[in-house]
């Protein structure tokens, strides 16, 4: 298969979703919930929404809050949520955490942001 230059700049234009790995999404959903407690798709959708550029999995995502939950991170809950027909697993950070939260929801902020400046150095 012969790859030409113009697939290879539509490729730079639009590329493919990048997809969080766990050491991300770890970040990225105590990033979240610092600001709010949040259930599982709704992390998903906020991601896409907020980084169109990036993708989570409900594999690692999971495997992510599991982490957290191990840790003592974070507790679930059950709640009702308006417009939804069933319960939902909502998530918060423990009291004990807000600090290491900050710390690595920071590294996420710090990630994304180096990820935007590189993008837009390679357009140049």
């Amino acid at each position: 298969m012969t790859t030409t230059l113009d697939e290879i700049y539509k490729f730079f234009e639009t590329p493919p979703p990048f997809y969080l790995n766990k050491e991300l999404a770890v970040c990225y959903v105590l990033a979240v919930l610092l600001r709010q407690d949040s259930y599982g798709t709704e992390l998903i959708n906020l991601l896409e929404t907020e980084y169109p550029t990036y993708r989570l999995s409900d594999t690692v995502l999971y495997s992510a809050l599991k982490f957290l939950e191990d840790a003592a991170a974070i507790v679930g809950y059950w709640k009702k949520v308006e417009g939804r027909g069933r319960p939902r697993r909502m998530y918060q950070i423990t009291p004990d955490w807000r600090e290491r939260a900050d710390e690595l929801a920071r590294l996420w902020n710090n990630y994304t942001k180096d990820a935007v400046v590189q993008a837009v150095g390679v357009s140049k």
